[in-house]
């Protein structure tokens, strides 16, 4: 069925991204789908959020921090729900009632991709399932994100990211070796899946421009995560054994960690031995690039213990900006460990246009600020054109372009 609604029309001199035309019908929420529908809607998809009337979005009220308003009150607006939903339009819809299952189905006939992260299976008493949606639009694209997926033992179990975390081994790989397993400092499991999910719906968009025909995505939160071990499961499937949790130290690679320094943390990332030579110069130990225990990066691995006290006992009386510095004067990789305040304060995120801000009718200052899309089109660049919406803001202008009229609808199919 061809998509025949009447696109939203795009503001005069309005640069359009590379998805402009394609409507996602987006009945995610929380972080792995909304940041995936995020994506899509910064390259130019019509993204309609669909949410629970009231209540909305579960991540509008995950805080503090919440949107201040003119007074300094809290809105019903949280920094987590911003952060995956901009450039979507809302529509409040009960799904439970037959009127509300009718008009999504109504909804996903014009739609090029339709995107759900229900528990597997659930969306079948709604007639919301694949199966059903393709009979009124084979060439409907449908993204089912879930914690385990839509097959598999632990299919019916509910998915969170740090059960993913914790599942797919990176918290075994994460923290102090003395320490307990930790989780990566942001749901990382969450966005590597909505990524996935990002880059399956553009491919499955490029196969049916060749062939007509849509086809369903099964991407589970635990899949993605072990996809993303790389070299450390690798570690693991070569040697048969269990990758030794380093804290901010490199299995393969040494020196390649944090440090303190004087004034705070420094990073130190030697990639190769004529590296580490001119870093030992650089530190007043020029003979530790001479000694058989250190003279290779294997010898470096092999001896690490006896190393690092070393390198260490030099670097904490020094200051950050003279490592850094020093350190990039000869070729040798060197940062700050940031905090972010100082990310967001930087003439990088400047010149990349990675903070922006959007207008916001309830924030106290007209406007709420977002992190930018890292992605630099030349011909079709990444535009922002909606803020995060209020639950529900859209809801009757979309159903007016989709030609959908419930209430009058409802009345005349009780009377026949």
């Amino acid at each position: 069925m061809p998509n025949d609604k009447t696109p939203p029309e795009t503001p005069p001199g309005q640069v359009t991204g590379p998805l402009a035309g394609i409507t996602v019908l987006d009945m995610t929420r929380v972080l792995a789908g909304p940041y995936m529908t995020q994506i899509l809607g910064d390259f130019g998809a019509d993204i309609i959020k669909v949410e629970r009337p009231g209540r909305g979005d579960d991540t509008r009220g995950w805080g503090p921090p919440f949107v201040k308003d003119a007074a300094g009150n809290d809105t019903a607006e949280s920094a987590y729900y911003l952060c995956a939903n901009r450039n979507k339009r809302s529509i409040a819809v009960d799904i439970s009632t037959p009127e509300g299952a009718e008009i999504i189905r109504r909804l996903a006939a014009q739609s090029d991709v339709f995107a759900e992260n229900f528990r597997p299976g659930s969306l079948k008493r709604y007639g919301l399932d694949y199966e059903s949606l393709r009979k009124i639009n084979p060439r409907l694209i449908y993204c089912s994100i879930s914690g385990w997926g839509q097959t598999g033992p632990n299919r019916d179990k509910p998915g969170y990211d740090l059960m993913a975390q914790g599942f797919g081994g990176i918290m075994s790989l994460t923290g102090e070796p003395d320490g307990e397993p930790m989780k990566v400092g942001v749901a990382v499991a969450d966005v590597v899946c909505g990524l996935y999910a990002a880059s399956a719906i553009l491919a499955a968009l490029h196969h049916r421009e060749r062939t007509g025909v849509g086809q369903h995505i099964d991407i589970a939160l635990v899949d993605t995560q072990i996809s993303w071990l790389v070299n450390a499961g690798m570690y693991y499937l070569i040697s048969g054994e269990n990758p030794p949790r380093l804290g901010n130290a490199h299995p393969n690679i040494v020196p390649y960690q944090v440090f303190a320094c004087a004034d705070g943390h420094v990073i130190v990332a030697v990639g190769n031995d004529a590296q580490f030579a001119r870093f030992a110069r650089f530190i007043g130990r020029p003979e530790l690039a001479e000694d058989e225990r250190f003279a290779t990066n294997a010898a470096r691995v092999r001896n690490r213990a006896q190393l690092i006290p070393l390198i260490a006992d030099r670097l904490k009386v020094m200051r950050r900006e003279d490592i850094v510095s020093g350190l990039e004067a000869i070729g040798v990789p060197a940062g700050p460990v940031n905090r972010l305040s100082d990310v967001f304060a930087s003439d990088q995120v400047a010149a990349r246009d990675m903070l922006v801000h959007m207008p916001h009718p309830l924030a106290a200052q007209g406007e709420v600020p977002l992190i930018g899309n890292p992605v630099k089109f030349s011909h079709t660049p990444v535009s922002y054109r909606r803020p995060p919406p209020l639950c529900g803001e859209h809801t009757e202008e979309i159903l007016a372009e989709f030609g959908i009229h419930p209430s009058t609808e409802t009345d005349e199919e009780s009377s026949a």
